[in-house]
């Protein structure tokens, strides 16, 4: 009985991951427009232009944004290798860099 009860557990956990994941998503992307609009974060044209100019060779291949904290995270492709870069999206400025 308890092995079915955690089985079942299981698989109640697995079938709201992605839909949970989805919301979070969209309540992200509603936070940081809401955080642009009203002056909190710089817009993300604003972090691209001042962040994939100084990736030369490395092709821009997205971004994420965690509205917790403020820091756009921006992806890049050189010779392989995935590049994130943090950005704080107050100031702008780059505070984190990793997989070079």
């Amino acid at each position: 009985m308890t092995m079915k009860f955690f089985l079942l557990l299981a698989v109640l956990a697995l079938a709201g991951g992605p839909a949970a994941a989805d919301a979070q998503r969209r309540g992200d992307q509603v936070q940081a427009f809401d955080d642009m609009r009203s002056g909190r974060i710089l817009p993300l044209r604003e972090i691209e232009r001042r962040v994939v100019p100084g990736m030369a060779g490395a092709q821009y291949i997205g971004f994420d944004f965690d509205s917790r904290r403020g820091i756009y995270t921006l992806k890049f492709l050189r010779n392989g290798t995935v590049i994130w870069v943090d950005v704080d999206g107050h100031s702008g400025q780059i505070i984190g860099r990793s997989g070079n």
